[in-house]
């Protein structure tokens, strides 16, 4: 009867660590998130790829988020899901506060697919380590211009770091597709 009792106390006791261990390790390895930079420097392999095209909003089905009456198009070249926003935790500052590289890349698609007056959703956002205004500044709550609204030309990217004591979520809020005489001529 005793032994019984103990093995059902060690079976629960068991199941609990290996349920603290799950959840811990869900939680750390960022399932269900979007990438979230590199990790010990080197940068892992997307789960899905994104394929950059012009009607690619009209491909999605229905069930997947996709209405084909709704796009968010910023012209008739690219759309404001050809700016893609990562961040990754990089080496904190000598003084312990953690710091976040982030890196926004234009993946559209056509050469002509310059985009400019890049404003992202940014809460109030703040840095301990000086940030170049012409790369990235906070004009007002939760309005932050990239690139000092300048064109942002297809495959080109901008980065730049902050330190603060949390990650900020950084989304594109608004963006204007440019003209292709703004984009890069080929030589």
């Amino acid at each position: 009867m005793r032994t019984a009792l103990l093995g059902r106390r060690v079976a629960a006791i068991m199941e609990v660590a290996l349920l603290a261990v799950f959840v811990l390790l869900n939680f750390y390895s960022g399932y269900g998130r979007r990438f979230d930079g590199p990790i010990n420097g080197t940068f892992p392999k997307f789960r899905s790829v994104s394929v950059s095209c012009r009607n690619r909003k009209l491909l999605l089905l229905e069930h997947e988020g996709g209405d084909p009456s709704q796009t968010e198009r910023v012209g008739e070249e690219c759309s404001r899901d050809d700016i893609m926003v990562h961040q990754g935790a990089t080496t904190p500052l000598p003084n312990g506060i953690p710091t976040y590289t982030v890196e926004v890349l234009n993946v559209c698609s056509e050469r002509s697919c310059s985009i400019g007056r890049i404003h992202l959703s940014c809460g109030w956002f703040s840095s301990a380590r000086l940030i170049n205004p012409r790369v990235f500044r906070r004009l007002r709550y939760n309005d932050c211009l990239l690139n000092d609204g300048r064109p942002l030309p297809a495959g080109s990217s901008v980065s730049f770091q902050y330190a603060n004591s949390f990650r900020f979520p950084l989304a594109v809020s608004s963006a204007t597709c440019l003209h292709s005489s703004y984009a890069p001529r080929s030589p």
